[in-house]
């Protein structure tokens, strides 16, 4: 029979842990973000107390199409801008709601954590073996304080995955101990992953 340690799988990296925080957050508004970009440079430029300077800074562009976009001179941005615009105005809207949504996930109610990936903790041909599962975990508010705070102190993708796995394990491998507490569980091969509040 084969070693199952030597068939470790080395985890697909993209950032589909951040992307998957991203949208939760977006889903707790309760507005709507700007949509136009003369709009989202209004909102970036009120927010940045009016600086062209520090808006052309943060979107990497002069601070002549900053100007030209706030006073409607131009519309239609090109694809990095409008990426660019959509990014930044998300992650200032609605700070209250985020900060409170966040601020509840650490503290009581932990994070629902759904994804489609490879987990394995057992030996191939028994019921344990690694395989592609879907599953969707409530995650202790432990789990979701840690993951949130190595969000805000700028983990990667690669950091969080880690952390996600850890979550993932005790919520639904370990389930509270229970003679599984050592158990180490491999999580790799992330198809796709939604996380909510």
């Amino acid at each position: 029979m084969p070693d199952h340690d030597s068939q470790r799988r080395e985890p697909k990296r993209s950032a589909r842990i951040l992307d998957g925080l991203a949208r939760a957050e977006r889903a707790l508004f309760t507005r709507p973000a700007p949509k136009s970009a003369r709009a989202q440079m209004k909102f970036l430029l009120k927010r940045s107390k009016g600086s062209v300077r520090a808006v052309a800074e943060r979107l990497g562009v002069s601070r002549r199409t900053v100007e030209r976009y706030r006073s409607g001179d131009a519309t239609k941005p090109q694809k990095r801008l409008q990426d660019a615009l959509m990014e930044e105005t998300e992650s200032e809207w609605q700070p209250q709601v985020r900060a409170h949504a966040r601020q509840r996930a650490a503290s009581s109610a932990g994070l629902v954590i759904s994804c489609r990936a490879y987990f394995g903790f057992g030996p191939d041909g028994t019921s344990d073996a690694g395989r592609v599962r879907d599953l969707s975990v409530a995650v202790a508010p432990f789990h979701a304080a840690a993951i949130l705070a190595a969000q805000d102190a700028g983990a990667t993708d690669s950091d969080l995955h880690k952390l996600v796995a850890e979550a993932i394990a005790d919520a639904y491998f370990r389930q509270g101990g229970g003679g599984r507490a050592g158990l180490e569980v491999e999580f790799a091969d992330v198809e796709w992953l939604d996380i909510a509040f």
